[in-house]
């Protein structure tokens, strides 16, 4: 069974920042294509950003220029910084991992998920 623990939500106010941090203890993070995920109240699963064994990165339009994905192999982590962040980024985050290296579907979900990190972002 795979593994991946969230940290680092938290409330912030609009404009500020977060960064959030997926461990994977016994899953090598750099071998699979990786992702984060949101779901805010109401609203269906969303995929935020995700990257792959090659470095390749995907962003949703609604983060891009203001997320940014990134892993750390030595410490067999994953990243989400996030900037700018406003109201409608408020939503639970998740972690996920693919059994597969690439992500060329990774917006429709992978086959491993966190148990989510809560960002709540006031006006």
């Amino acid at each position: 069974q795979v593994q991946l623990v969230e940290s680092g939500g938290g409330s912030v106010q609009a404009g500020g920042s977060l960064s959030l941090s997926c461990a994977a203890p016994g899953y090598i993070v750099s071998n699979h294509c990786m992702g984060w995920f949101r779901q805010a109240p109401g609203k269906e699963r969303e995929g935020v950003a995700a990257l792959d064994a090659y470095g390749t990165l995907y962003y949703a339009d609604s983060v891009k220029g203001r997320f940014t994905i990134s892993k750390d192999s030595a410490k067999n982590t994953l990243y989400l910084r996030m900037h700018s962040l406003a109201p409608e980024d408020t939503a639970m985050y998740y972690c996920a991992a693919d059994g597969s290296s690439w992500c060329p579907g990774w917006i429709n979900g992978m086959d491993y998920w966190g148990k989510g990190s809560l960002v709540t972002v006031s006006s």
